[in-house]
């Protein structure tokens, strides 16, 4: 599992501290932007409150949270199937993407079983859920982990009990998610009746895709002076997607550490223009953990970002005069997410001179 992976994971399950780096930056820049609703910044204009108690967990992401609308998938498969299986052909980062399991035999105390190989990315980087209508909640698959540290097999297992048949199939309602990058997988389904028998679906695959993502005007040896004059930069979102991306957001983050001192939010000016208002000031949180902060950005619409649609974000970074002297390098970057779901960031270190 990669380190942003695992990133992920934290910022789904529980808001920890961050280590101390510009990397470790991007898990708590979810506390900023992975609470944003659709088409809202986290943030309001007068800045949010840092997070208290570092080290310990934070909260509970919402990911198995009771959900207001409850899914109805249609059977999959033929009436001479025992068990079928249904995949979205393309399943974009940073958005839930349907499944489903159709039972035409009955299942008495059984078990389901996903086999699932990877390619591009790491099989601990998915996760499947399923949805249980009695307590109206998505829940977490059991998984047994893949070996190595980047496994590309998984298997994913769940109970269940149906008085299916052929004429009276019985469907389960999954969705999946990859947390890492794009590439592909294969699903291949079981299910042992609980009688003696092992029945398979057909394997189907699905390609991991994600918006693309460019930013423009910054170097690696970007530099800055103290009180000087602003860079800009331009980060650029296109949905390459076949799926419209609801709650888009996008952030920053920064983290510059001296001999004695640190960087503090009031030493980096940071703007993002709006139409219709131009150039504003966006308000940095300090991380709560370590020297970092962040910032959720403006969004750039109220509607979702649509398949073949472009966001663009316009931004002006400065140093403040008040930036201690002996900080001379600062790590920072960009990041783009769906809901709590980051699916892409890149590092903007700069030089600052006096």
């Amino acid at each position: 599992m990669t380190r942003r992976v695992a990133q992920q994971r934290t910022a789904r399950k529980a808001h920890r501290a961050a280590a101390g780096s510009a990397m470790a930056l991007t898990a708590g820049l979810a506390l900023v932007v992975g609470t944003a609703g659709t088409g809202q910044a986290a943030t309001t204009v007068g800045g949010a409150q840092a997070v208290p108690n570092c080290g310990a967990e934070q909260r509970e992401a919402a990911t198995a949270a009771a959900d207001s609308a409850a899914p109805s998938p249609a059977a999959v498969g033929t009436a001479g199937q025992k068990i079928s299986y249904g995949l979205a052909g393309q399943a974009p980062i940073g958005l839930w993407s349907s499944s489903s399991v159709t039972l035409r035999t009955p299942v008495s105390k059984g078990t389901v079983r996903l086999d699932v190989s990877s390619r591009g990315f790491s099989t601990d980087s998915l996760e499947v859920q399923r949805y249980v209508p009695r307590s109206h909640r998505w829940v977490d698959l059991d998984t047994s982990p893949g070996g190595g540290s980047s496994p590309q097999h998984g298997v994913f297992t769940f109970p269940v009990s149906a008085t299916a048949s052929a004429s009276h199939p019985y469907t389960v309602a999954l969705r999946v998610q990859d947390l890492d990058r794009p590439g592909s997988f294969t699903v291949a389904a079981s299910v042992k009746d609980g009688h003696g028998h092992t029945y398979r679906a057909a394997a189907r695959t699905a390609t991991a895709t994600r918006p693309t993502v460019t930013v423009s005007g910054w170097q690696r040896d970007t530099t800055l002076v103290r009180g000087g004059a602003a860079r800009d930069l331009t980060l650029t979102v296109k949905n390459t997607t076949n799926r419209a991306y609801p709650a888009l957001n996008a952030g920053y983050f920064a983290y510059g550490q001296g001999n004695q001192h640190a960087l503090v939010p009031k030493d980096l000016v940071l703007k993002e223009y709006q139409p219709g208002r131009g150039w504003t000031r966006i308000p940095l949180v300090p991380n709560g953990c370590d020297p970092g902060m962040a910032a959720a950005l403006h969004p750039t619409g109220r509607t979702p970002l649509a398949p073949g649609a472009t966001a663009v974000y316009r931004l002006r970074l400065s140093v403040a005069k008040s930036a201690p002297v002996d900080v001379s390098h600062a790590d920072a970057g960009l990041s783009v997410g769906n809901g709590e779901q980051q699916f892409a960031s890149q590092e903007l270190p700069f030089t600052i001179r006096r």
